[in-house]
């Protein structure tokens, strides 16, 4: 065993002991803990903020993208609104305890099913520094240890954010190691964490498809695969051309850098002509370039021919594969070939083809008649999320704190025998 191996075992071990004593808490040490957690962000604002500034320096001198600095630069106006959603995290229901289902059985047993916490959570992901605090928060209110291993690009932003928080949780009843940063920068720290199986419970990777992949194909811990998101739109014979207007470019544009974010339009073959020229007027005023089949061109010229890879990729930019099909049914053979089961949406007036479209399309989430932006746990109503799961276990769909829990059944007996 390697050091770096022996060292995220190490954590992992305290994680598991700390899950232990979380697991029994009641909410309002979990909640006291959480406002601990927010103050304490705000009170050391000015060193989380030069530790951010030295990440910020490498990634510019690194070459790094204006929006990729941007996603990992923290402003004290960024500390104070991380510390607002840990407290909205504290304000949100527990559900640890719930009573999913129950009842007094024939021979007299009492029967509970109740929701009970996952564990220890390991959390792979990317970039933004403000993940570090929103996953550290959402597992402990779930009652979950955190195991949290951010990029190297993060890394002193995250190394002070987690003694932050630690140094908080100090002065409460939740004990230091539910949240802990896997020590290590390298590829080899991560690997150990997705190979503690028996120590971490479930492995949650956050960021591109690449890091989703690599996590799911290497990890011996299970895994919730959350994010990627090739989502589409069709726009059906019996839509609203206004209203697909409207649903597509928002979709598109509202923030393209989002797993939620639509990257192809299927168009049915009967609205093509009407439709096509009005979405390019849309889209060349806003910047967007759409990658067309040899139908869409001929009503667009100016789109670029689309390739295979234009259906299979999470654009993430402002980029719009479009394709023309004969029918609902040609649209949902193609969703069903491309899609990364995240979010899909259809525009029609016609409840039939909207019955059909649901019921054929198997995706976390299918929108009729709105926009693929809504897919996510503030806009469901869930408060704040630890990521959208693309997968059928478990967890599908926004992962709210009901999703970072399992189950578990008491059995109330008086002496019963068998």
């Amino acid at each position: 065993m390697s050091d770096i191996e022996r060292e995220v075992r190490a954590v992992a071990e305290r994680a598991k002991d700390a899950a232990a004593d979380l697991a029994p808490l009641t909410r309002a040490a979990k909640d006291d803990a959480l406002l601990a957690m927010a103050d304490a962000l705000v009170r050391e604002t000015e060193a989380i903020v030069a530790a951010n500034a030295e990440d910020v320096a490498r990634a510019r001198e690194g070459g790094e993208s204006a929006a990729m600095i941007d996603r990992l630069t923290l402003t004290p106006d960024r500390v104070a609104a991380i510390a607002d959603a840990v407290r909205a995290i504290a304000d949100l229901p527990d559900p640890v305890g719930e009573v999913l289902r129950g009842g007094v059985l024939p021979n007299g047993l009492e029967l509970r099913q109740i929701r009970v916490p996952l564990g220890v959570i390991g959390i792979i992901y990317e970039g933004r520094p403000n993940v570090t605090v929103d996953a550290a928060a959402l597992c402990l209110k779930s009652g979950n240890a955190a195991l949290l291993r951010g990029s190297s690009s993060a890394y002193s932003s995250n190394t002070r954010i987690v003694e932050v928080l630690r140094a908080a949780l100090g002065k409460t009843e939740v004990p230091a190691d539910a949240v802990q940063l896997v020590p290590g920068t390298t590829r080899a720290s991560a690997q150990a964490l997705m190979r503690a199986r028996g120590l971490v419970d479930v492995l949650i990777p956050r960021g591109g498809a690449s890091l989703i992949q690599a996590v799911v194909r290497d990890s011996t811990v299970p895994v919730i695969e959350t994010g990627e998101g090739n989502c589409h739109v069709y726009v059906d014979a019996a839509a609203d051309l206004d209203k697909a207007l409207a649903i597509t470019v928002n979709s598109k544009t509202h923030r393209c850098s989002t797993c939620n974010t639509a990257e192809t339009l299927l168009v049915h073959e009967a609205v093509a002509d009407a439709f096509l020229p009005r979405l390019a007027a849309s889209c060349a005023e806003l910047g967007v370039t759409l990658h067309g089949d040899d139908r869409v061109r001929a009503a667009v010229p100016a789109a670029v021919p689309a390739t295979e890879a234009d259906w299979t990729d999470e654009y993430l930019s402002l980029d719009l594969a479009v394709k023309v099909v004969a029918s609902l049914d040609e649209a949902v053979a193609h969703i069903r070939a491309y899609s990364t089961s995240h979010t899909e949406a259809i525009v029609t007036d016609s409840q039939s083809a909207a019955r059909r479209f649901v019921a054929r399309v198997d995706s976390a989430a299918v929108m009729v008649n709105a926009s693929t932006r809504f897919t996510d746990g503030g806009e469901f109503g869930f408060g704040a999320e630890i990521g959208i799961s693309t997968q059928k276990l478990h967890a599908r769909g926004p992962m709210g704190l009901p999703e970072m829990t399992s189950t578990k059944y008491v059995v109330t007996g008086d002496g019963h025998i068998r």
